[in-house]
C-alpha cells in the first residue's frame, strides 16, 4: 500500500493494531491458564473480553472507511507474545511465573498504549472525531489494564515471588 498522506498512514497503523489485537485474543487464554493467582487469572480473562471488544471497535472504524482491516502482520506483537511464551516454558515457582506473566503483559500493554495514542492523535488531526473518541475509549481501557497489573504486582505477587524458593 502506498502511503502518500496521513490518512494512508492512519489506516496502515490501524491495520497493525487490528492484527496485534487478534494475536492477543489467541494468547490471553494461555496466559490466564498459566497464572496461579486467581486475581491475575481474572485480570487476563477480563482483558480478553476487552480485547475482543477492541477488535470490534477497530472493525467498526474500517467499516466507516469502507476498508478491510486485514492485510498487515504486527511483528512487534508477535515478538512480544513470543517472549511471553518463553516465560510459559520456564521452570518457575507459581509466584515467579505470575510475576513473569505480569512483566510480559505490561510490555504488551505499553505497546498498545503507544499505538492507540498515536492513531487517536492521527484521527483528531484528520477530523475523525468519532473515531478519535472510539480510540480514546480503547486507550483508556489499555491504561487501566496496565494499572491493574501494576497493582497486582505491587500488592502481592512480586513480594511472594521474592520470598518463594
Amino acid at each position: 500500500m502506498e502511503m502518500s498522506n496521513l490518512e494512508d498512514l492512519y489506516l496502515d497503523q490501524l491495520k497493525d493494531l487490528y492484527n496485534a489485537e487478534n494475536q492477543l485474543v489467541k494468547a490471553l487464554p494461555k496466559m490466564a491458564k498459566a497464572a496461579s493467582t486467581p486475581e491475575l487469572q481474572q485480570a487476563f480473562q477480563q482483558h480478553l473480553q476487552q480485547t475482543e471488544q477492541h477488535v470490534n471497535r477497530l472493525a467498526k472504524i474500517f467499516e466507516m472507511h469502507g476498508e478491510s482491516p486485514r492485510g498487515k502482520k504486527c511483528y512487534a506483537m508477535q515478538g512480544l507474545i513470543e517472549e511471553g511464551k518463553e516465560m510459559l516454558s520456564e521452570d518457575a515457582t507459581p509466584m515467579v511465573m505470575d510475576a513473569g506473566l505480569i512483566a510480559a503483559a505490561q510490555r504488551v500493554e505499553h505497546y498498545e498504549i503507544a499505538g492507540y495514542g498515536t492513531v487517536r492523535t492521527f484521527a483528531e488531526n484528520l477530523g475523525h472525531s468519532e473515531e478519535a473518541r472510539i480510540l480514546q475509549e480503547t486507550l483508556n481501557e489499555e491504561s487501566e489494564t496496565d494499572k491493574l497489573l501494576t497493582r497486582l504486582a505491587e500488592s502481592v505477587i512480586n513480594e511472594q515471588a521474592r520470598d518463594s524458593g
